[in-house]
Protein backbone atom coordinates (compact mmCIF):
# COMPACT_ATOMS: atom_id res chain seq x y z
CA UNK A 1 0.00 0.00 0.00
CA UNK A 2 1.15 3.36 -1.03
CA UNK A 3 1.34 6.33 1.10
CA UNK A 4 -1.51 7.99 -0.41
CA UNK A 5 -3.98 5.12 0.11
CA UNK A 6 -2.80 5.17 3.75
CA UNK A 7 -3.87 8.89 3.52
CA UNK A 8 -7.25 8.30 2.22
CA UNK A 9 -7.79 5.28 4.37
CA UNK A 10 -6.91 6.86 7.35
CA UNK A 11 -9.07 10.67 6.51
CA UNK A 12 -11.82 7.71 5.53
CA UNK A 13 -11.68 6.38 9.07
CA UNK A 14 -11.68 9.46 11.11
CA UNK A 15 -15.46 9.83 10.76
CA UNK A 16 -16.30 6.57 11.49
CA UNK A 17 -14.22 7.35 15.26
CA UNK A 18 -15.75 10.88 15.20
CA UNK A 19 -19.13 8.94 14.97
CA UNK A 20 -18.09 6.24 17.64
CA UNK A 21 -16.99 8.95 20.15
CA UNK A 22 -20.61 10.89 18.99
CA UNK A 23 -22.56 8.20 19.99
CA UNK A 24 -21.18 7.65 23.10
CA UNK A 25 -22.65 10.68 25.08
CA UNK A 26 -26.38 9.16 23.02
CA UNK A 27 -25.61 6.18 25.47
CA UNK A 28 -26.44 8.70 28.57
CA UNK A 29 -29.78 8.25 27.46
CA UNK A 30 -31.15 6.71 30.47
CA UNK A 31 -29.66 10.00 32.59
CA UNK A 32 -32.50 11.46 30.61
CA UNK A 33 -34.71 8.98 31.14
CA UNK A 34 -33.74 8.87 35.27
CA UNK A 35 -34.17 13.08 35.14
CA UNK A 36 -38.10 12.57 33.40
CA UNK A 37 -38.70 9.72 36.09
CA UNK A 38 -38.89 12.26 39.25
CA UNK A 39 -41.35 14.57 36.89
CA UNK A 40 -43.42 12.37 36.64
CA UNK A 41 -43.50 11.20 40.63
CA UNK A 42 -45.07 14.24 41.57
CA UNK A 43 -48.17 13.62 39.23
CA UNK A 44 -48.59 9.68 40.35
CA UNK A 45 -48.53 11.37 44.32
CA UNK A 46 -50.64 14.13 43.63
CA UNK A 47 -53.26 11.07 41.62
CA UNK A 48 -52.94 9.47 44.76
CA UNK A 49 -53.69 12.11 46.89
CA UNK A 50 -56.82 12.65 44.80
CA UNK A 51 -57.94 9.36 44.78
CA UNK A 52 -57.64 8.66 48.90
CA UNK A 53 -61.36 10.27 50.05
CA UNK A 54 -59.86 12.13 52.67
CA UNK A 55 -63.33 14.50 52.24
CA UNK A 56 -65.35 11.76 53.47
CA UNK A 57 -63.24 10.32 56.22
CA UNK A 58 -62.06 13.90 57.68
CA UNK A 59 -65.87 14.33 59.37
CA UNK A 60 -66.17 11.08 61.73
CA UNK A 61 -63.52 11.87 63.58
CA UNK A 62 -64.81 15.92 64.49
CA UNK A 63 -68.24 13.94 65.61
CA UNK A 64 -66.58 11.51 67.79
CA UNK A 65 -64.71 14.00 69.42
CA UNK A 66 -67.34 16.51 69.54
CA UNK A 67 -69.49 13.77 71.18
CA UNK A 68 -66.77 13.19 73.37
CA UNK A 69 -66.91 16.69 74.57
CA UNK A 70 -70.62 16.58 74.95
CA UNK A 71 -69.87 13.75 77.46
CA UNK A 72 -67.22 14.61 79.51
CA UNK A 73 -68.85 18.20 79.78
CA UNK A 74 -71.78 16.24 81.11
CA UNK A 75 -70.03 14.63 83.65
CA UNK A 76 -68.32 17.63 84.86
CA UNK A 77 -71.66 19.14 85.48
CA UNK A 78 -72.61 16.23 87.12
CA UNK A 79 -69.75 16.19 89.53
CA UNK A 80 -69.76 19.55 90.12
CA UNK A 81 -73.33 19.22 91.00
CA UNK A 82 -73.28 16.31 93.38
CA UNK A 83 -70.38 17.87 95.72
CA UNK A 84 -72.99 20.58 96.94
CA UNK A 85 -76.21 18.26 97.49
CA UNK A 86 -73.60 16.27 99.26
CA UNK A 87 -72.56 19.59 101.88
CA UNK A 88 -75.46 21.04 102.07
CA UNK A 89 -77.44 18.17 104.22
CA UNK A 90 -74.92 18.30 106.86
CA UNK A 91 -74.82 21.62 107.07
CA UNK A 92 -78.52 21.91 107.27
CA UNK A 93 -78.63 19.27 110.43
CA UNK A 94 -75.68 20.59 112.58
CA UNK A 95 -77.43 23.52 113.79
CA UNK A 96 -80.98 21.31 114.18
CA UNK A 97 -79.45 19.77 117.75
CA UNK A 98 -78.29 22.48 119.62
CA UNK A 99 -76.51 21.19 123.12
CA UNK A 100 -77.70 23.75 126.26
CA UNK A 101 -75.07 24.53 128.29
CA UNK A 102 -76.13 23.54 131.88
CA UNK A 103 -73.76 26.00 133.34
CA UNK A 104 -75.96 28.76 132.49
CA UNK A 105 -78.64 27.14 134.03
CA UNK A 106 -77.58 26.07 137.26
CA UNK A 107 -76.44 29.41 138.94
CA UNK A 108 -77.18 30.69 142.17
CA UNK A 109 -80.70 32.22 142.21
CA UNK A 110 -81.87 30.81 139.26
CA UNK A 111 -84.98 28.29 138.87
CA UNK A 112 -83.55 24.78 139.80
CA UNK A 113 -83.87 22.74 136.52
CA UNK A 114 -86.74 19.65 137.13
CA UNK A 115 -85.96 16.42 136.81
CA UNK A 116 -87.62 12.62 137.38
CA UNK A 117 -84.86 10.17 137.51
CA UNK A 118 -84.99 6.68 139.16
CA UNK A 119 -83.60 5.92 142.60
CA UNK A 120 -82.79 2.62 144.86
CA UNK A 121 -85.92 0.61 145.65
CA UNK A 122 -87.54 0.98 142.03
CA UNK A 123 -89.16 3.80 142.58
CA UNK A 124 -88.83 7.55 140.92
CA UNK A 125 -87.81 11.16 142.25
CA UNK A 126 -89.15 14.54 140.75
CA UNK A 127 -88.34 17.89 141.82
CA UNK A 128 -91.79 18.44 142.36
CA UNK A 129 -91.80 15.95 145.10
CA UNK A 130 -90.12 18.36 147.61
CA UNK A 131 -92.35 21.45 146.21
CA UNK A 132 -92.33 23.88 149.38
CA UNK A 133 -89.23 22.49 150.78
CA UNK A 134 -86.21 23.15 150.91
CA UNK A 135 -83.66 20.57 149.17
CA UNK A 136 -79.81 19.63 149.32
CA UNK A 137 -78.67 17.64 146.25
CA UNK A 138 -75.23 16.41 146.21
CA UNK A 139 -73.44 14.78 143.28
CA UNK A 140 -71.05 12.45 143.60
CA UNK A 141 -68.33 10.45 141.05
CA UNK A 142 -68.97 6.63 141.67
CA UNK A 143 -70.81 4.10 144.63
CA UNK A 144 -68.57 2.50 146.81
CA UNK A 145 -65.80 4.68 146.82
CA UNK A 146 -63.54 6.18 149.47
CA UNK A 147 -64.34 9.91 149.32
CA UNK A 148 -68.52 9.20 148.07
CA UNK A 149 -68.31 6.45 151.13
CA UNK A 150 -67.64 9.27 153.49
CA UNK A 151 -70.05 12.27 151.91
CA UNK A 152 -72.92 9.43 151.73
CA UNK A 153 -72.18 8.16 155.85
CA UNK A 154 -71.87 11.98 156.67
CA UNK A 155 -75.08 13.06 155.30
CA UNK A 156 -76.44 10.04 156.27
CA UNK A 157 -75.50 10.51 160.33
CA UNK A 158 -77.05 14.87 160.06
CA UNK A 159 -80.09 13.63 158.31
CA UNK A 160 -82.12 14.28 161.95
CA UNK A 161 -80.61 17.98 161.25
CA UNK A 162 -82.18 18.45 158.15
CA UNK A 163 -85.25 16.80 158.98
CA UNK A 164 -85.76 19.82 161.64
CA UNK A 165 -84.50 22.56 159.14
CA UNK A 166 -87.35 21.42 156.77
CA UNK A 167 -84.31 20.19 154.43
CA UNK A 168 -84.31 16.81 152.58
CA UNK A 169 -81.36 15.06 151.26
CA UNK A 170 -80.99 13.08 147.84
CA UNK A 171 -77.44 11.86 146.36
CA UNK A 172 -77.03 11.25 142.99
CA UNK A 173 -74.38 9.24 140.57
CA UNK A 174 -74.44 7.62 137.34
CA UNK A 175 -73.74 4.54 138.77
CA UNK A 176 -77.56 2.22 138.11
CA UNK A 177 -79.92 1.51 140.47
CA UNK A 178 -78.77 -2.29 141.06
CA UNK A 179 -74.92 -0.19 142.32
CA UNK A 180 -76.69 2.52 144.01
CA UNK A 181 -79.01 -0.68 146.39
CA UNK A 182 -76.06 -1.94 146.72
CA UNK A 183 -74.04 1.06 148.14
CA UNK A 184 -76.89 1.54 150.51
CA UNK A 185 -77.11 -1.91 152.11
CA UNK A 186 -73.47 -2.23 152.38
CA UNK A 187 -72.93 1.40 154.29
CA UNK A 188 -76.64 1.30 155.81
CA UNK A 189 -77.47 4.81 153.72
CA UNK A 190 -80.55 6.98 155.05
CA UNK A 191 -81.02 8.68 152.24
CA UNK A 192 -82.63 8.00 148.77
CA UNK A 193 -79.78 7.48 145.63
CA UNK A 194 -80.69 8.62 142.36
CA UNK A 195 -79.41 6.64 139.20
CA UNK A 196 -78.35 9.21 136.34
CA UNK A 197 -77.31 6.87 133.86
CA UNK A 198 -78.05 9.45 130.49
CA UNK A 199 -76.24 12.34 133.04
CA UNK A 200 -79.04 14.30 131.82
CA UNK A 201 -79.71 16.08 135.76
CA UNK A 202 -75.84 15.86 135.73
CA UNK A 203 -75.65 18.16 132.88
CA UNK A 204 -78.31 20.06 133.68
CA UNK A 205 -76.74 21.09 137.08
CA UNK A 206 -73.09 21.43 135.69
CA UNK A 207 -71.99 18.64 137.83
CA UNK A 208 -70.49 16.53 134.87
CA UNK A 209 -67.62 18.13 132.60
CA UNK A 210 -63.56 17.78 131.90
CA UNK A 211 -61.78 16.62 134.66
CA UNK A 212 -57.85 15.40 134.98
CA UNK A 213 -55.84 12.92 136.71
CA UNK A 214 -52.50 12.06 137.00
CA UNK A 215 -52.08 14.41 133.57
CA UNK A 216 -55.16 12.67 131.93
CA UNK A 217 -58.02 14.85 130.70
CA UNK A 218 -61.70 13.17 130.62
CA UNK A 219 -65.45 13.72 131.02
CA UNK A 220 -66.72 12.36 134.54
CA UNK A 221 -68.72 14.01 137.55
CA UNK A 222 -67.53 17.28 139.60
CA UNK A 223 -68.32 16.34 143.01
CA UNK A 224 -71.25 19.48 143.21
CA UNK A 225 -73.80 19.98 145.96
CA UNK A 226 -76.94 22.42 145.14
CA UNK A 227 -78.90 23.95 148.25
CA UNK A 228 -82.31 24.75 146.50
CA UNK A 229 -84.48 26.90 148.88
CA UNK A 230 -88.40 26.58 149.13
CA UNK A 231 -89.75 28.94 146.71
CA UNK A 232 -87.82 26.58 143.94
CA UNK A 233 -84.65 28.60 143.33
CA UNK A 234 -81.04 27.64 144.16
CA UNK A 235 -79.40 28.94 146.97
CA UNK A 236 -75.95 28.10 147.13
CA UNK A 237 -73.50 25.91 144.66
CA UNK A 238 -70.59 24.13 145.98
CA UNK A 239 -68.50 23.00 143.32
CA UNK A 240 -65.25 20.98 143.39
CA UNK A 241 -66.33 19.88 147.10
CA UNK A 242 -63.88 18.82 149.49
CA UNK A 243 -65.30 15.98 151.76
CA UNK A 244 -64.46 16.40 155.14
CA UNK A 245 -66.65 18.56 157.34
CA UNK A 246 -68.62 19.03 153.96
CA UNK A 247 -72.13 18.31 155.17
CA UNK A 248 -72.01 20.02 158.24
CA UNK A 249 -71.24 23.38 156.39
CA UNK A 250 -74.43 22.45 153.99
CA UNK A 251 -76.35 21.79 157.43
CA UNK A 252 -75.24 25.33 158.45
CA UNK A 253 -76.50 26.97 155.40
CA UNK A 254 -79.56 25.42 155.05
CA UNK A 255 -80.16 26.54 158.95
CA UNK A 256 -79.75 29.95 157.71
CA UNK A 257 -82.14 29.53 154.91
CA UNK A 258 -85.38 30.87 155.16
CA UNK A 259 -86.85 31.17 151.95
Amino acid sequence: MSKKTRKKSSKKSLPQSSKTSARKPAAAKPVRTTAKAPAKTPKAKVKAKASKPVAKKSPKPAKMAATKDKTAAAKESHKAASKPLKSNPSAIQKPATPKPEPAAVAIEGGKAPGFRLPRDGGDSVALTDYAGQKLVLFFYPRADTPGCTREAIDFTRLRSDFAEAGTAVLGISADTVKAQESFRNKHELAIPLISDERHEMLEAYGAWGEKSMYGRSFMGIIRTTVLIGANGRIARIWRNVRVDGHADEVLAAARELTG
